[in-house]
């Protein structure tokens, strides 16, 4: 058994993925999927990322292709339509531009930049050398509470995507966490699952077990996501991720249709 649906996925739009929306949506059929949702990289607003997020002139062409797969799979497969916005504190507004022109079923929020450092990005991972690690962990949570108090957002993706190349904390730091998870629960926002961590230097789903149990702790509903950039890695080992879930003792998870959970699935 795994979950029915996946609401993490790109297209080649953002300059880093492959595959039409229809190659994904068929892998989804093939493994049993339900739902799936698209949540390519919206317009960067600070500026254009080429190979990274979409452009703005983009984003019709990205509603097309997801409005087309839903006609060729209808009846057979529920596609949402979502995206994914970094959040960039003092761009609230520029954001909400965006985010609002279009009719979306889900906005995941994510945090890929500490100030102009792009700690994830592999280009700059050598920038890792100079930074005091729990320092950067303490300033992604920062962020992941002021994402989350924005409003900005339903789903905060891989809320753990600081670990992805390995880099550890030398201090405690539960209760930044706890205070993150507190944050989310309190302004509504959901925590996906996210396999990519195992495709990652990393080698671990995106949030790590001991997170996860605090943010079951703290009541923070769950969604699922794979970050494929693939149409192959559509439902990447979602069994893994049930059992991740389980364990965290999630009950249940949810599924979003107008950026309201309409759907709650027992685990």
């Amino acid at each position: 058994m795994i979950p029915i649906a996946d609401y993490h996925m790109h297209t080649p739009l953002c300059g880093h993925a492959e595959g039409l929306p229809e190659e994904y949506a068929a892998q989804a059929i093939k493994i049993g999927l339900e739902e799936i949702g698209f949540s390519d990289h919206a317009p960067f607003v600070v500026k254009e990322l080429p190979g990274i997020t979409m452009k703005r002139e983009e984003l019709p062409a990205y509603h097309r292709m997801i409005e087309e797969a839903r006609e060729q799979f209808k009846g057979r497969l529920t596609i949402r339509l979502g995206i994914e916005a970094d959040f960039i504190p003092g761009y609230e507004k520029k954001t909400k531009a965006i985010l609002s022109a279009y009719p979306y079923d889900y906005v995941i929020g994510s945090v890929h930049f500490i100030k102009e450092w792009g700690f994830d990005n592999p280009e700059e991972r050598e920038k890792w050398k100079e930074q005091d690690v729990s320092s950067v962990y303490r300033d992604y949570h920062n962020f992941l509470r002021q994402a989350a108090r924005s409003g900005l957002f339903d789903i905060m993706a891989h809320v753990d995507l600081v670990k992805k190349f390995g880099h550890r904390p030398t201090g405690d730091l539960t209760d930044d966490l706890r205070q993150t998870a507190k944050v989310f629960k309190d302004t509504g926002v959901v925590i996906e699952i996210n396999t990519s961590g195992l495709r990652k230097p990393v080698g671990e789903i995106y949030p790590s077990l001991p997170n996860l149990k605090i943010y079951c702790q703290e009541g923070v509903p769950l969604t699922f996501g794979s970050d494929a950039h693939k149409p192959e890695e559509v439902g990447w080992d979602y069994g893994k991720a049930m059992k991740l879930a389980q364990e965290a003792g999630y009950k249940e998870y949810v599924m979003f249709k107008g950026r309201k959970i309409y759907r709650k699935i027992s685990l």
